[in-house]
């Protein structure tokens, strides 16, 4: 029936890819590339967004437009 069969072979290549993930931490260091890319999303994506927001704040009226009202908002 269903359940735990003791007779399941592991693949030896996903064993070795778990173990890998296990103890990715004792193997990676930095080098240019992974500064770049850690600064990349987590300094300058964020920033970018965060100046698009701040520079469009308040400007647009998230409403619908009534009968009188002007097209423009700012």
């Amino acid at each position: 029936m269903a359940g735990h069969n003791k007779s399941v072979i592991l693949d030896p290549a996903l064993q070795r890819y778990y173990e890998l993930n296990i103890n990715r931490y004792k193997y990676w260091r930095w080098t240019p590339r992974q500064a770049w890319i850690s600064f990349v999303y987590a300094g300058l994506i964020p920033g970018i967004l965060g100046y698009f927001a701040y520079k469009t704040d308040g400007k647009f009226e998230f409403r619908g437009k009534r009968r009188g009202d002007s097209i423009a908002e700012w």
